[in-house]
């Protein structure tokens, strides 16, 4: 390592922000643990638990198979969104930088809409979410080829917004021109964003690839920190732009294309977490990484035990309550940037 290089591999809970770290991570865990406990009925272990024969048979599975997978789902989702939004407003050092600014989102809801589309996420269940993962992926190369091999943070961000807006115009002409209402209803619904319905084939899809993803945004919390001085400073203290680039676009790809393949479009994640973290970390790009994981975890998770309380037959969606918590924050960020570039 090069002397006076800030950091040193993969940034821990034991660096700085540890006790923010270790705070999140215990409120991730009872979150976790609330999801499990949350139902139709209210607050409390699945009815029959504790009889035996078919009461407790259906208890079970109720907890294992209905409600384990969501809470799962949940963790790994907010964790994906809470990191790669920390991870890219550390790289493009833009404060209103989120994951969906790289069109990685779009790319994985126009999949999973041409999914819907086609038929076939009616053929086999695992179809929304593998057309959600393709789209993610060629979303993610086309936003690298349009911004080209060596270009700077700039080209990255309009590449992303280009591709974001394509994404978005065919997803609404895949909507406008839905074969029949059932399926348009269906779109509409998995643009909300939901934990609703996902099965232990969802968790052993997403969470290896979200688990990869985030070990690879993991290991850019050194280089992130170099940045902040500067890109010739970070040069000189041994960061490669290149490789760093193509490694957090590859983390974000490969993390926030899983969670958006399985969980749908949830909005404001990655762009409030780290905002509510960062008072109580040194404030470090790179020693945000893991409160901001645990935090998006904790986050997603409230919110959903949050509308399970408020809406127990499903109506209400997650990606709405995570909006109506998120719009009034980003709207009172953007008034507080006015007012610092504003005398």
């Amino acid at each position: 390592m090069s002397p006076g290089r800030p950091g040193a591999g993969t940034r821990g809970p034991q660096d700085g922000g540890a006790r923010t770290t270790i705070v999140l991570a215990l409120v991730a865990l009872s979150a976790f643990a609330a999801s499990l406990l949350t139902g139709p009925a209210g607050v409390g272990l699945p009815a029959a638990a504790g009889k035996a024969g078919d009461g407790a048979e259906v208890a079970r599975l109720v907890l294992l198979e209905i409600r384990l997978p969501r809470a799962v789902l949940g963790f790994l989702v907010g964790a994906a969104l809470g990191l790669s939004g920390a991870v890219l407003q550390g790289y493009l050092r833009n404060p209103l930088a989120e994951p969906g600014l790289l069109g990685v989102s779009g790319g994985a809801s126009l999949g999973a809409v041409v999914a819907i589309h086609s038929g076939a996420s009616a053929l086999f269940a695992l179809a929304l979410p593998l057309g959600g993962l393709l789209g993610a992926a060629a979303a993610t190369l086309a936003v690298v080829r349009l911004a080209g091999e060596r270009s700077g943070t700039l080209s990255l961000i309009l590449a992303g917004v280009a591709i974001s807006s394509l994404t978005g115009a065919l997803t609404s002409l895949a909507l406008n021109l839905a074969p029949n209402p059932f399926a348009s209803v269906e779109i509409l619904y998995w643009l909300m964003g939901s934990l609703t319905d996902r099965s232990l084939l969802h968790v052993w899809l997403a969470a290896p690839l979200i688990a990869l993803g985030a070990a690879i945004l993991l290991t850019t919390a050194r280089d992130l920190d170099a940045l902040t001085l500067g890109d010739e400073a970070a040069e000189n203290l041994g960061t490669d732009l290149d490789r760093l680039r193509s490694t957090i676009v590859a983390g974000t790809a490969i993390a926030v294309g899983a969670a958006t393949a399985v969980a749908g479009a949830i909005g404001f994640v990655g762009l409030v977490v780290p905002h509510l973290v960062r008072p109580y970390t040194t404030r470090e790009p790179g020693r945000l990484l893991w409160p901001s994981m645990f935090g998006g975890a904790a986050l997603v998770l409230l919110a959903d035990v949050l509308l399970r309380l408020l809406s127990p037959a499903g109506d209400l969606r997650l990606g709405v309550v995570t909006a109506i918590l998120g719009a009034p924050f980003f709207l009172w960020l953007v008034l507080e940037t006015r007012r610092e570039l504003v005398p």
